[in-house]
């Protein structure tokens, strides 16, 4: 299984609004889904950020997502962990196949592939 992009997710009330300082820095919005904005590097396209207000489906906010080239097999291994399966396994309407883990620190982490 490859990584391809480890981004944090960050609540926040106004994700547009709190994009702030971001695109001055170089970033660009990738992705607005209203209650999601993703900021990308134009010049490194692995570093970005993501704001959230609260997920569309999810029951729960991510704390980290984690890109990955195969989710179903990310799924496989984690499930035979001990971990909490918080979110499972779907594909969202927007173009993702995703689940939620519970990192053994409490944190949330949405494991993502895209369409």
């Amino acid at each position: 299984m490859t990584i391809r992009r480890a981004v944090p997710d960050i609540t926040t009330a106004d994700p547009v609004g709190s994009s702030g300082f971001l695109p001055a820095l170089g970033f660009r919005d990738e992705m607005n889904l209203g209650w999601v904005v993703n900021l990308v590097s134009p010049s490194n396209p692995t570093a970005q950020v993501i704001l959230i207000t609260k997920d569309a489906a999810a029951s729960v906010n991510p704390d980290l997502s984690v890109e990955v080239d195969d989710v179903d097999a990310a799924y496989e291994a984690v499930r035979a962990t001990d971990a909490e399966i918080v979110y499972p396994i779907i594909d969202e309407q927007w173009g993702a196949r995703r689940f939620f883990v519970r990192a053994p620190a409490g944190r949330v982490v949405n494991v993502v592939s895209h369409r």
